[in-house]
């Protein structure tokens, strides 16, 4: 008897001696467990609901309400568009809970104009009208999935509020398919107005990271995005006298091909770089050569210097094709950058310590190192802002675990964000992204 009570003793002692990390994950978990429910009927009726960029009324109002309710200081409407009169629909919430650190934690409220195909019983049936025409709308970026698990975290943060000590910043971030959400908030004062952050943080999910799980990295995350233009300029014609013109689509149809040389002939193999001619536009009728071609090209690079020397690439081997083509250098193409969005480069110091906070609440067997993608968005802007804060985002894992085996079993694709068919593990991943959150700011918020 004596022995048994030993034991006990010894195991209770065990998971004391555990510290106070065990049982605060345990907590959390506990507490967490409790708002699935809520967060998960959140997160579908965002989903049936979603509202484009720069239109987010109703989902905003909605995040704007939790806070409330949560006991945040919330602004609404905060932004500036360079469109005159267009409304910013973001959202800033602000907790104060002793001195310490500001920590800003941002989501993303826009949807995709994408026809949802998943055959969810809440599958998105929204369209709407716009100046081309009927589109419809879905979430086909999972921002319906951050926005429940930046609600859960903010619920989670008011509940433990006696565990750490300094400002929550939470930021509804309208227009980031866009990529210009960002940016208007910053330029209506999001640092002037409210505290200035000194820690910034993000989740984004990712379909190829099992739901239960998260990935982190220092550095690169997100390739830089630039929109490029490019007007080629010929002499048009009869198309039965190309003789007798300088053909437009022939030379853009080599400035196409002659742009690939730029990745596989001219960048080190080991620095990445995406050049897709996504629109080709040009003539009217078949007998007729035009005037002019017109390409719209995206760009995507990971470094900064990289990114100059592949822009300065696409103009000269533009203006060589038509110099060759023989048309006078005031026909010269014309080529533009239309838009510009920075690379997400992960802050050293802090991935290490976010890092750590997500294998202690997770496990390091669901904290995985993280792979950066080509894709972009406009995260990078709070941290090339004065003060420029460091930042981090991490993904969130969003695909059943099953069905992620299976996929690399047989060697089949699942479908990818911005994919008609996507969808994330919805409780899972909700769970794993408050939990995740929510750990990364009570250790940068801790007393």
């Amino acid at each position: 008897m004596t022995m048994m009570l030993s034991r006990v003793c010894l195991c209770a002692l065990a998971v004391f001696c555990a510290g106070p990390v065990l049982r605060a994950q345990t907590n959390l978990d506990q507490r967490i467990d409790k708002e699935t429910d809520s967060l998960v009927a959140i997160y579908k009726h965002i989903h049936q609901n979603p509202e484009l960029s720069t239109e987010e009324k109703e989902t905003s109002a909605l995040l704007a309400g939790e806070l409330r309710r949560l006991g945040f200081e919330v602004t609404e409407r905060v932004g500036k568009y360079d469109v005159p009169d267009k409304i910013s629909y973001g959202v800033v919430g602000v907790l104060l809970n002793g001195p310490g650190p500001t920590v800003m934690v941002r989501t993303e409220l826009d949807a995709l104009p994408v026809e949802e195909k998943t055959g969810l019983p809440y599958a998105s049936h929204v369209k709407v009208k716009q100046a081309d025409g009927e589109v419809s709308v879905m979430h086909a970026c999972g921002h319906d999935l951050h926005m429940s698990s930046w609600i859960g975290t903010a619920r989670m943060l008011v509940a433990l509020k006696n565990e750490w000590s300094g400002t929550l910043l939470m930021i509804g971030q309208p227009s980031e398919e866009g990529l210009g959400g960002a940016k208007a908030m910053l330029m209506d004062g999001l640092y002037t107005r409210f505290p200035r952050p000194d820690f910034v943080l993000a989740l984004h999910d990712n379909p190829t990271v099992a739901a239960g799980k998260v990935a982190w990295k220092e550095g690169s995350m997100l390739a830089s995005a630039d929109g490029v233009d490019i007007t080629v300029r010929g002499y048009g014609g009869h198309g039965a006298a190309p003789h007798m013109t300088k053909d437009p689509i022939v030379m853009a149809s080599e400035i196409v091909l002659l742009l690939q040389t730029i990745v596989s002939r001219q960048t080190d193999p080991f620095d990445s770089v995406v050049i897709t001619v996504g629109s080709f536009h040009a003539g009217t009728k078949r007998n007729i050569i035009p005037d002019e071609a017109h390409l719209e090209l995206t760009v995507r690079t990971m470094k900064p210097e990289v990114r100059e020397k592949v822009l300065a690439s696409i103009k000269r081997i533009a203006e060589g094709v038509a110099t060759a083509g023989g048309v006078p250098s005031e026909r010269a193409p014309v080529v533009r950058v239309v838009s510009s969005t920075p690379a997400t480069i992960n802050n050293p110091e802090l991935s290490r310590r976010v890092g750590a906070a997500l294998e202690r609440a997770l496990g390091k067997e669901n904290a995985l190192p993280a792979e950066p993608i080509m894709a972009s968005e406009d995260f990078s802007q709070y941290g090339l802002t004065d003060p420029k804060p460091p930042y981090v985002m991490f993904w969130l894992g969003a695909t059943d675990p099953k069905r992620l085996e299976e996929a690399r079993e047989k060697g089949t694709q699942l479908p990818s964000l911005h994919s008609s068919e996507f969808y994330p593990v919805a409780e899972p991943a909700i769970h794993t992204g408050v939990k995740a959150m929510t750990a990364s700011v009570l250790e940068l918020l801790k007393k």
